[in-house]
């Protein structure tokens, strides 16, 4: 399971910050991340630019891309934000069944319920703070599930 890739929407607001986050957390891994529905060429949003930045993370050099068949052949693992993005992707590219799942799939630290990480664009920061909480949650559930397999 050495290439993974995260998955929303523009691929602007949470993919960008769980890809540069599983990097960092998953070094001699390959992650890349897409959208169902890309700003293709587009860089991060300011506020996931800001807070990548205030952990350490970079992703100034970011430019959306949407999400292809190539990219899912490629892909050990896909990690998505929301169910609906499982369900679209397995719709529009059916051999992916079996390697997508939702970051949130193994819930958080002491709560096992599986979740959602909701859209943040074009909302306040408090929204991606939000985001980022999730994802950061979900990233910390994967990795070591990752890692016993790699």
């Amino acid at each position: 399971m050495r290439n993974i890739l995260t998955l929303c929407i523009g691929n602007i607001c949470r993919s960008p910050l769980a890809e540069v986050l599983l990097a960092r957390e998953l070094p001699g891994h390959q992650v890349s991340s897409a959208g169902l529905g890309a700003l293709v060429g587009a860089p991060a949003d300011p506020f996931s630019i800001e807070i990548a930045a205030e952990q350490g993370l970079d992703l100034s050099a970011h430019r959306a891309r949407q999400v292809s068949q190539w990219l899912c052949q490629q892909a050990d693992l896909i990690l998505v934000m929301e169910q609906a993005h499982k369900l679209q992707l397995e719709q529009q590219f059916p051999m992916v069944r079996g390697k997508v799942f939702r970051l949130g799939h193994f819930g958080q630290a002491g709560d096992a319920t599986p979740f959602d990480i909701a859209d943040p664009y074009r909302a306040p920061r408090a929204v991606f703070d939000a985001a980022w909480a999730a994802i950061a949650g979900g990233v910390a559930a994967w990795v070591p599930r990752i890692r016993q397999i790699a």
